[in-house]
């Protein structure tokens, strides 16, 4: 499973030189990790953070309507899990605490570790988890579209179906997330258009009409 990345941007000060970069792509492994991401409060950080960038605790909680002592609780749960990390070179002074994605994508296969049944099952759940979020953005969306006629012309679904080997989808996989990777790591033109965060997800398996 791959999550194309999302522009990011640091809603404070300017790192400053020499401050480390994360890592383009997070393959995840360990089962620790996978639960960590089968919460849906830490699934919801991590998505605030690929959208406005590195973030502190406070900044996390309001964006999610939750308390400072649970955002505090969860991003440790994801620096023990590998998945953020600490960026000291944004906080402007000693009790500012700033957190950082480790990766903007991450990656994992369950044909990695099957042979680890805890990180099998963790897999699992976070994917659950995940797909279940796509689902309720997507009724959200559908529920609210009335209310936003220029994007309501400009939102998107769509269905193929094609005959393919295993080597081919994963192929097909490849030039899609590509796609998106180009449009999400783009330079934001100065245009004086605004623009607001956009989810684009898809999926492909094999199945029968």
């Amino acid at each position: 499973m791959t999550q194309p990345p999302v522009p990011t941007g640091p809603t404070g000060p300017t790192p400053q030189d020499g401050a480390p970069e994360p890592q383009e792509v997070r393959t995840v492994t360990e089962a620790k990790a996978l639960a960590a991401l089968a919460n849906p409060y830490r699934a919801r950080l991590m998505d605030a953070l690929k959208v406005d960038g590195p973030s502190t605790a406070s900044a996390l909680a309001r964006r999610t309507g939750q308390a400072v002592g649970s955002a505090s609780h969860h991003l440790k749960v994801l620096h023990d899990a590998g998945l953020v990390a600490e960026a000291p070179e944004l906080a402007r002074d000693r009790r500012e605490r700033w957190w950082r994605l480790v990766a903007p994508r991450l990656r994992w296969s369950r044909q990695e570790f099957a042979a680890d049944a805890a990180a099998v099952t963790a897999a699992q759940a976070a994917e659950a988890l995940h797909l279940q979020r796509q689902f309720d953005r997507v009724r959200e969306w559908q529920a609210n579209a009335e209310s936003a006629p220029g994007w309501d012309g400009a939102a998107f679904a769509t269905e193929t179906w094609v005959h393919l080997s295993p080597a081919e989808l994963a192929a097909l996989g490849e030039e899609i997330t590509a796609v998106l990777v180009r449009w999400a790591e783009r330079p934001q033109p100065d245009d004086g258009v605004e623009r607001e965060p956009v989810l684009v997800f898809g999926r492909g398996f094999p199945a029968q009409p």
